[in-house]
């Protein structure tokens, strides 16, 4: 599973890293697919396997696309605690390249519960499960599409709740009015 390190900044800040291994991310999408593609009512093997084939040789590259991109939406979700300046020197292709650890870095208010980061970091394992398998069944199974859709939207939703959810008392300044 997934496991996360913190670090105290100076400022109350704390840094707390998310690291998401590959392997267990596909792990969840193999095992998905496959269920998904065990309870097809349908005769045609053709079918059935190339909905849970998705971890096959050729089918892992569209994966390890959508996995970057996935990656990549997480982080800009969480934008208030994962901005970072662009390098001046910054320079980017389209190589595909196998990761082997997706990391989060994040600039977190000290009194952040542990609690709140153990949440995040499931949240984010599952949308990051989700927006594979949604894109997957969009190209194998597209009826299937939808309900993987409606997951990751329910995801998405919780993982904006999450980091926006205040924690403490709110103060209400009093007005003369």
């Amino acid at each position: 599973m997934e496991c996360h390190y913190t670090y105290k900044m100076s400022g109350g800040k704390t840094l707390v890293t998310l690291l998401f291994k590959r392997e267990e991310l596909l792990y969840d999408i193999e095992n998905y697919s496959y269920v998904e593609g065990d309870v097809m009512q349908t005769n045609a093997e053709h079918e059935r396997h190339q909905v849970t084939d998705v971890g096959q040789d050729g089918n892992i590259d569209r994966v390890t696309r959508v996995l970057d991109l996935a990656h990549a939406e997480c982080v800009n979700m969480l934008y208030p605690y994962t901005k970072q300046p662009v390098d001046i020197k910054e320079g980017r292709d389209n190589t595909l390249t196998e990761m082997q650890e997706y990391e989060i870095r994040m600039v977190v208010p000290g009194e952040m519960s542990k609690t709140t980061i153990t949440l995040l970091e499931r949240l984010i394992h599952e949308y990051m499960v989700y927006r594979v398998l949604s894109d997957w069944m969009s190209i194998t199974k597209p009826t299937s599409k939808r309900n993987w859709q409606e997951k990751l939207d329910d995801i998405e939703e919780k993982i904006y709740t999450c980091i926006n959810t205040r924690c403490g008392r709110i103060r209400r300044t009093q007005t003369p009015f």
